[in-house]
């Protein structure tokens, strides 16, 4: 890998490489094959990023004209507080791309994004059993002490 890691937002040409991407961050959720997204899933998550009127965001770190990782973030309001949160959705690296500051440069960069839009706090989740990357998280953010819920209808 290059030492020229760009961080920028997605574009409509990066539809082909964010896609193998965005598959792999699904397959490893196990969204893949019987369970896997349905396309109109994907095509509006994709449509959405380059929708004004959306709170949804994507960015992507290219090197050498390569995308190795993506992460998907929105703006939401929040009873406890007048600015926007933000919440970070979604974060994967290709397999080659992983160690080596990748993600980390994306977690960075949407503190960027969230600090222009004048958000005090990103927060994410990931799945407990996802210690690689809790790794990383530890250096980069605090937990919160908060256990997620939810109901699927």
């Amino acid at each position: 890998m290059s030492r020229d890691l760009t961080i920028r937002f997605v574009t409509r040409q990066d539809h082909d490489q964010w896609l193998p991407l965005w598959d792999g961050y699904n397959a490893f959720y196990g969204r893949s094959g019987p369970t896997a997204l349905a396309p109109d899933i994907t095509a509006m998550t994709w449509a959405r990023f380059f929708d004004g009127y959306e709170p949804v965001h994507a960015l992507v770190a290219e090197s050498d004209g390569a995308l190795l990782g993506l992460t998907h973030y929105l703006f939401h309001r929040s009873t406890t507080a007048i600015e926007p949160s933000c919440y970070l959705q979604d974060l994967f690296t290709g397999a080659a791309a992983r160690g080596k500051g990748v993600g980390r440069a994306l977690i960075n960069a949407v503190y960027a994004q969230a600090r222009l839009a004048g958000s005090p706090r990103v927060y994410w989740q990931t799945h407990e059993t996802n210690l690689t990357a809790q790794r990383l998280y530890d250096k980069v953010a605090d937990k919160s002490g908060f256990i997620v819920y939810r109901k699927i209808f």
